[in-house]
């Protein structure tokens, strides 16, 4: 009986700590984070190659540190790819042009404070809901299903 009482705080506290990881995971602002297992520039290779192979368009590539070296400042590594897919994007920008803001796709790739490697993206999803543009539905789906698909692969 005991040893169930000493359990349960512990539990709720364990729910309690992944609940606000998985809320960290996917802000309130719509932005999803995917921890990696390598650095930044293998990070960024790897999605770059998986996006390649799969017939994505790389629009451009921005090594944000190697910028900040040519004004003698600092920065943790950081990349983004700026990537899509015409077929996808056009349809949506073509209900609201604001939506030309975000897309194409950019995921940025950075060294956190502690040391570790993330890929951050905006949910399509979100921004659909940002710019009220509910159609093609599909068009959305399958631009989610890809980032999260894409990501986890460069993340492994």
């Amino acid at each position: 009986m005991t040893g169930k009482r000493t359990r349960m705080p512990f539990l709720g506290i364990a729910a309690l700590l992944l609940a606000l990881v998985a809320a960290s995971a996917q802000g309130a602002d719509g932005i999803v984070l995917v921890p990696s297992a390598h650095d930044v520039k293998a990070t960024t290779d790897r999605l770059q190659k998986a996006l390649t192979e799969k017939g994505v368009t790389i629009f451009a590539r921005i090594d944000h540190a190697a910028a900040a070296k040519t004004i003698g400042q600092p920065l943790r590594p950081m990349e983004v790819l700026i990537f899509g897919n015409p077929k996808l994007g056009i349809p949506l920008i073509q209900k609201n042009a604001q939506l030309g803001l975000d897309l194409p796709i950019r995921v940025l790739v950075y060294q956190g404070e502690n040391g570790k490697t993330y890929l951050a993206y905006t949910d399509p999803a979100f921004l659909a809901k940002r710019f009220g543009v509910t159609e093609p539905a599909s068009v959305i789906e399958q631009m989610t299903s890809m980032l999260k698909s894409f990501t986890a692969a460069a993340a492994k």
